[in-house]
This record gives C-alpha cells, sequence and structure tokens, in this order.
C-alpha cells in the first residue's frame, strides 16, 4: 500500500494510524516533498473514478491566486487543472491511499481508509 500524506496533515495522521493498528505494510509518499506527476494523477483519479476538480483543495490560498474558482470544472480543461496540481501539490486532497490491488480511496474519512484495509487484506 502507498500513501500520499503530508505531515502536517491531522487526517494523514489518522490513516497511518489506522494503518499501523492493522498492521499493514505501506509505503509513505510525502507528496509536497515528492510531488505527483501529472501522469501519476490521471493515474490516481482513473482508479479513483474522479475528476481533478473533485481532488482539489480549493480553500488554499495558492488556488485563490491561480483563480481555480473561474477555471472550467469540464474535459477541455482537464490538462489545465492536471498541469496545476502537479505544479501545486498542495492542492491535491489528502491523504491518498492505494492498495496493492489497485483500490484507491481518498482517505479523509474513517469508512475511507477501511476500504482500503479491506483491499490490502
Amino acid at each position: 500500500m502507498e500513501i500520499w500524506v503530508n505531515p502536517a496533515c491531522s487526517k494523514c495522521a489518522a490513516a497511518t494510524a489506522a494503518l499501523d493498528e492493522a498492521g499493514v505494510a505501506y509505503t509513505v509518499r510525502r507528496y509536497l516533498d515528492d510531488p505527483p506527476t501529472e501522469a501519476e494523477l490521471t493515474d490516481v483519479l482513473d482508479r479513483l473514478g474522479l475528476e481533478p476538480w473533485h481532488i482539489t483543495r480549493t480553500g488554499e490560498p495558492v488556488a485563490a491566486d491561480l483563480g481555480l474558482a473561474d477555471l472550467p470544472r469540464d474535459p477541455e480543461h482537464r490538462d489545465r487543472w492536471l498541469a496545476l496540481l502537479a505544479a501545486h501539490p498542495v492542492l491535491v486532497q489528502r491523504p491518498i491511499l492505494t492498495a496493492d490491488d489497485g483500490t484507491t480511496v481518498v482517505g479523509r474519512d474513517p469508512d475511507a481508509v477501511a476500504r482500503a484495509l479491506d483491499a490490502a487484506r
């Protein structure tokens, strides 16, 4: 299992604690230090069944600076969203967990983390 985390995030800490408690082996990716590429983001989004704007932290100051509120959420602008997420990883929602079988969740709540744990067992 791999988990994308921001060490300062309480949801990330809760997710890694749940993985530790379950005894699941995992790799931590500090995605602010090791940002995902556009291809990696596309792969994660495909597994999640989501679009880039669904995993964007629009409340971040940089989101306002970039004018994300005015960027259309449609297929024509998808590549622009991906480029912005890759260039500004702070915008990526966290944590994102991917089990070895490909199951991927945004672990913002215990139920989502539990789905990843189930896939890891």
